[in-house]
């Protein structure tokens, strides 16, 4: 579990960085300033869930039964959240209407805060982490 956790965070930054690159030299031209916002938001919760998982790859007092439900949360959360932002923020340069995923958005934002809360429940109830 630790490897595929920090696989998939250093996958995300990585792409996190492309595409926070792409958006601030390719898209500026041919999005809106608000369009460029959302867009950046995407990347921006994209690139503090990949640190998450690889932090959460590194602490010793989560167990890995954690550690994989975290990692579900995270990953699908970044997809849907993130994803969808990239896609509905770009959408006229694809030419192809995605408003369906509008209401995607908010689900990936409520499996990201779930898995946060996961990570403070276990850590609040957890009698052997260092205190």
């Amino acid at each position: 579990m630790v490897k595929k956790l920090l696989i998939a965070g250093i996958l995300y930054a990585l792409t996190a960085v492309i595409l926070g690159a792409l958006g601030a030299h390719a898209l500026e031209s041919y999005l809106t300033s608000d369009q460029l916002k959302s867009f950046e938001t995407g990347v921006r919760y994209q690139m503090y869930h990949g640190l998450a998982l690889i932090l959460v790859a590194i602490m010793p007092s989560i167990s890995n039964k954690t550690k994989k439900i975290a990692f579900y949360f995270f990953t699908i959360g970044v997809m849907l959240f993130s994803v969808s932002i990239y896609l509905l923020t770009t959408a006229s340069l694809w030419g192809v209407n995605f408003s369906f995923l509008g209401p995607i958005t908010p689900i990936g934002g409520i499996l990201l805060i779930s898995g946060w809360i996961l990570l403070l429940w276990k850590i609040i109830s957890n009698n052997s982490v260092n205190r």
